[in-house]
């Protein structure tokens, strides 16, 4: 018995400890040879989706090519989100809240 009342202690110390538990309340994928995309929600607000192909399959400047977006909602309660393509130039990130670098 009173291994219960410890273990339904300790459960209840368990819950009461997370109080903000975030599920997922979407998800799915479909992986190709060639290709892929993915998306992802949480029910924080927390948001994915992502999106990637090869490019010029079997040459030499072979390459893979992501497009893709998150957001998530701040201590501020605003919701940032972040739109990118990646790629052989790099990360390139953009969104509102994002500086800019000058015009060269």
């Amino acid at each position: 018995m009173k291994f219960v009342i410890v273990l339904a202690f300790a459960l209840f110390a368990v819950a009461a400890a997370r109080p903000n538990a975030v599920e997922i309340v979407r998800q799915n994928s479909d992986v190709g040879v060639e290709s892929y995309n993915y998306g992802l929600e949480t029910s924080d607000g927390t948001k994915k989706e992502e999106k990637g192909e090869l490019k010029n399959l079997g040459h030499e400047d072979e390459a893979i090519v992501v497009h893709g977006s998150y957001s998530f909602v701040a201590d501020d309660g605003v919701t940032y989100t972040v739109t990118y393509v990646a790629d052989e130039n790099g990360f390139q990130p953009s969104g509102a809240h994002l500086p800019v670098a000058p015009a060269a």
